[in-house]
């Protein structure tokens, strides 16, 4: 719940008759308080977002956030951050890499070796550990805490991915990165292998200056997405992501991009395995995003098997958990679909074909055709 205080002049006061917490001061204070809760970068924003406003709108009027509609209802609470924090004048924002401490320098190709292997479930790689909104709040809301115990009582509220907020374009004019054309943040330090999170405040701290972009002619995301849900430098069509359909979306996967999914069954990572700049993504410096429940090596056919039950005690605290059971098995459905008509894919799927779900079964049923109708042809 947001912290709130009627009079800002009491937290600017507050700030102010402490010499050694002047806004300058003070921010060093942050960056510092912010490393030693594993959050590796930390920037301040003002809160003028006509630019990214005006962006949103011409997006959601060509429908390109397909059934995400609380986009579109939480429109004007993006749009103006003082109705979600009364005052609120800045936002703090912290990066926090995600990449496993013991990865691979080698990780990116062999990601990219995971998608052609059969049988194989993918994982987008942020998904694989601790849900980050838990970790992410818990170090937003110590962090805050400790600016707390330096200026007095002040207003703020805590963020990351979990309240209708400009998180990249915050981020950007905090100087943390620029927008890739993949539409995610890219730092030059860091690629875009982290996560973001933000703290709404009224303190009256000094902004950062945006980074220059450094994308160039560069057009490997593009080319890479597997969908084609980048229509063109800086433009997402959601309806078409593969994180979208896996994720966000409800119902039915359309047809035609069932077989461009291949074995990802939840997310998708393609434009940020072939990105230059993810040559230097750095690795988290907290453990909760090693992989869990071999995530990181799971079988399709064995994914498929588990139970409702199972799938809730083996994905409590995992971001996963929120697309529930029934759209996990018709995502595995799918991959199935994608792989080699084998035994095990082949037992699998029909061991799910009455499920009591008709968007489970009218997956299996596909992936069956496929299978069937590649093992009919000759060799």
């Amino acid at each position: 719940m947001p912290r709130m205080k009627s009079d800002r002049a009491e937290h600017t006061r507050a700030l102010t008759s402490h010499v050694e917490f002047d806004g300058v001061t003070l921010l060093g204070h942050i960056r510092k308080w912010g490393a030693e809760l594993g959050f590796t970068q930390i920037g301040v924003a003002d809160l003028q977002l006509e630019e990214a406003t005006s962006r949103l709108q011409a997006w959601l009027a060509e429908g390109r956030h397909g059934t995400m509609d609380y986009m579109a209802r939480h429109a004007e609470l993006r749009a103006e951050p003082q109705r979600l924090l009364r005052g609120a004048v800045r936002a703090i924002t912290a990066r926090m890499d995600y990449l496993p401490p013991g990865t691979a320098s080698d990780w990116a190709e062999r990601e990219q070796q995971r998608l052609r292997e059969p049988g194989t479930a993918v994982v987008s790689l942020y998904a694989r550990g601790r849900d980050y909104h838990k970790v992410l709040r818990s170090g937003l809301q110590a962090l805050a805490g400790r600016i707390e115990s330096a200026v007095g009582a002040f207003g703020y509220r805590v963020a990351t991915d979990s309240a209708p907020v400009f998180e990249t374009e915050l981020a950007r004019k905090a100087g943390l990165g620029w927008r890739g054309k993949h539409t995610l943040l890219l730092t030059p330090d860091a690629g875009s292998m982290f996560f973001l999170g933000e703290i709404l405040t009224d303190l009256p701290l000094p902004v950062d200056t945006p980074t220059e972009e450094h994308c160039g002619t560069c057009s490997r995301c593009i080319e890479a997405c597997p969908t084609g849900a980048i229509t063109g430098p800086y433009q997402l069509d959601a309806r078409r992501c593969i994180s979208y359909l896996t994720i966000e979306h409800s119902g039915p996967i359309p047809e035609a991009l069932r077989p461009l999914i291949g074995n990802r069954v939840y997310g998708c990572d393609d434009c940020q395995l072939v990105c230059p700049w993810n040559k230097f993504a750095q690795r988290a410096v907290v453990p909760d995003f090693e992989a869990r429940n071999g995530l990181d090596s799971a079988r399709l056919a064995e994914l498929l098997a588990w139970s409702e039950q199972e799938f809730a005690v083996r994905l409590a605290g995992s971001a996963i958990r929120r697309i529930g059971h029934e759209r996990w098995l018709r995502n595995i459905a799918v991959a199935l679909g994608n792989g080699p008509a084998t035994p095990e894919a082949v037992t699998a799927l029909r061991a799910r074909r009455d499920h009591p779900s008709v968007l489970v079964r009218e997956h299996v049923q596909w992936a069956l055709a496929r299978l069937e109708a590649a093992s009919a042809l000759p060799g």
